[in-house]
């Protein structure tokens, strides 16, 4: 038998949802000139990316010294690693020694 759900059970978990929802941190759409990325850094990583990553939106962050994207999903917007066609991350070198 099927039970319906009050409806102030329901408004309590759609603003419970909505309130967690407001916990994400906003991607930063600005580039700091220290992560600037020249000319020929970008070919190199063109080159090593996988496909489907946005080169446009590149940044290297200098906690991990890896270099990290913006991907848009159908809900949000966040930076992920950009990674090799095999799937590795890619660092800059003095990260990738240590």
């Amino acid at each position: 038998m099927l039970r319906l759900r009050t409806p102030g059970k329901t408004l309590l978990l759609l603003g419970s949802m909505l309130a967690l929802g407001a916990c994400a941190v906003p991607v930063a759409e600005t580039a700091d000139s220290e992560t600037a990325i020249s000319a020929e850094v970008m070919t190199q990583l063109s080159a090593m990316a996988a496909p489907y990553q946005d080169l446009q939106s590149v940044r290297l962050r200098p906690e991990d010294g890896c270099y990290w994207y913006r991907h848009v999903g159908p809900v949000e917007t966040t930076m992920l690693p950009l990674r090799t066609a095999d799937g590795r991350p890619i660092c800059t070198q003095r990260v990738a020694e240590a």
